[in-house]
């Protein structure tokens, strides 16, 4: 496969951008905060980082607009398809359904299970590199720390997880609602092996995912601090465009500023 470098990726990553609000705005629903914060980390994977072998797990579901966004710029998906999020039907649900698309490792949209779910998978593939994006309001969740638990007991070095750390969920800042603490500091206290990167920068992610993969002892984690709305000057950091779609002025100003 031909390595991408970063200018390309980031040509790739603006055209994911534009499909997303073009999804939300004409499916008039969807989560275009988050989906838009982790465009560079799913475009990253699915564009040199996963081999045919690999598998990727979406734990926060509804940020799938980026996710069939990528897709169909990989060509895995009908990009006509992308017009259809959302409605009865379609195979492009506003949570990933694995019995719909092809492509789609697990059934997500209830926060916390990704990570079990990505764990479970990993615990039997041993001879496959398993990725998990997650985001940082689903520390909030329980079941979350049990697979944490678990991976780190069973010792998956082959699971890389990647934290899509916005700081925004459903209302507010993470540290309003549910503050996290010292999220590096509690990983590494369950001997996980951390970094902590730029979560929009191609090369610092390519670059802590190749650490990652030459652990052998326990699973990683990679604390991907990203921008909440990122590249759309009116959605940045404001929790209200956590799930909102754009009306006809605000869909027009975020195709400008996307250009």
């Amino acid at each position: 496969m031909t390595k991408l470098s970063p200018s390309e990726l980031r040509e790739i990553a603006k055209k994911v951008r534009r499909d997303i609000i073009d999804m939300i705005y004409k499916a008039g629903s969807g989560h275009p905060g988050g989906s838009l914060s982790s465009v560079e980390i799913i475009v990253a994977l699915y564009f040199g980082i996963m081999g045919e072998n690999d598998h990727f797990f979406l734990s926060n579901g509804h940020v799938c607009p980026a996710l069939y966004a990528v897709m169909a710029e990989k060509g895995l998906i009908d990009k006509n398809i992308l017009s259809t999020y959302t409605e009865i039907g379609s195979p492009l649900q506003g949570h990933p359904e694995r019995t719909k698309l092809k492509g789609i490792e697990n059934t997500s949209g209830p926060l916390g299970l990704g990570l079990a779910q990505a764990a479970g998978y990993a615990a039997i593939k041993k001879d496959s590199f398993v990725y998990c994006e997650t985001s940082d309001a689903e520390h909030d969740e329980g079941n979350h720390w049990e697979a944490v638990m678990f991976a780190a007991k069973y010792k998956l070095s082959n699971l890389i997880q990647i934290i899509d750390r916005n700081r925004i969920q459903i209302e507010g800042t993470v540290e309003e609602i549910m503050p996290l603490g010292n999220l590096i500091g509690r990983y590494k206290s369950f001997n996980w092996d951390v970094y902590e990167i730029d979560g929009h920068n191609f090369n610092e992610i390519s670059e802590a995912v190749e650490k990652a993969k030459k652990e052998t002892g326990y699973p990683s984690v990679i604390v991907a601090n990203t921008v909440f709305g990122k590249d759309i000057s009116f959605m940045e950091n404001d929790p209200n465009w956590h799930a909102k779609a754009p009306n006809d002025e605000e869909y027009k100003k975020a195709m400008e500023e996307l250009e």
